[in-house]
């Protein structure tokens, strides 16, 4: 499993962060892997075999549905060349498996296209547009909150959220993975593995919102 930024966790932290700051944020972040390991412990992976294959089916459309609402304002007002770029993103993606299945057509895609836009210099908006990205590597730190029962009172309803969602994503992303490579993999273990990268993945998805 690959953890990185999602658009669910970045809407439940918003909140916390506009009331309180990134501090506070860092501090429900590391009781958010606390709780994670915890639910390992607690063999509570194990309950995905309860899920109905309907749920599941359902999330995996929820979350292409929420790619496609929030992809849909880069594309409302946008200059001509947007559209065909999407247009020739579209056709690469789902023509080019005609011709051959040995390299994704997404990566083709891809690379067709960002090669096309750097060397005709189309007027297209990049992510570097949407704010400053950091340039720096990350430092390890505290967070910067007073270790008090109203800070406790005020980031464990948000860690214990952020926990629940960051887990019932991966263990459903986990039990798809299984489905298509017909392999079983141990959701308990992976509740565990969640704890590490969680830092990583709240605070990215922090920094895509705020930015």
């Amino acid at each position: 499993m690959i953890s990185a930024a999602t658009g669910a966790m970045a809407l439940l932290m918003v909140t916390l962060v506009k009331d309180h700051g990134l501090q506070y944020l860092l501090a429900a972040t590391v009781l958010t892997g606390v709780l994670q390991v915890v639910a390992g412990w607690l063999r509570l992976g194990s309950l995905m075999r309860f899920v109905a294959r309907s749920v599941i089916t359902g999330f995996v459309n929820a979350l292409a549905i929420l790619i496609f609402v929030t992809q849909l304002p880069e594309l409302i007002g946008a200059s001509w060349e947007v559209y065909v770029m999407v247009a020739a993103g579209l056709a690469i993606i789902y023509l080019f498996p005609y011709l051959t299945k040995a390299v994704p057509s997404p990566l083709v895609a891809i690379v067709v296209l960002t090669g096309v836009s750097v060397v005709f210099g189309l007027d297209i908006r990049t992510v570097g547009d949407m704010g400053q990205l950091p340039d720096s590597l990350p430092i390890f730190l505290f967070p910067d909150v007073p270790l008090t029962w109203d800070t406790l009172w005020i980031i464990f309803p948000v860690s214990v959220t952020l926990a629940v969602v960051g887990l019932l994503e991966s263990m459903m992303t986990a039990s798809i993975v299984d489905d298509l490579t017909d392999s079983s993999s141990n959701k308990n273990r992976e509740c565990v593995g969640r704890a590490s990268p969680t830092l990583r993945r709240v605070s990215s998805a922090a920094w895509l919102d705020v930015a």
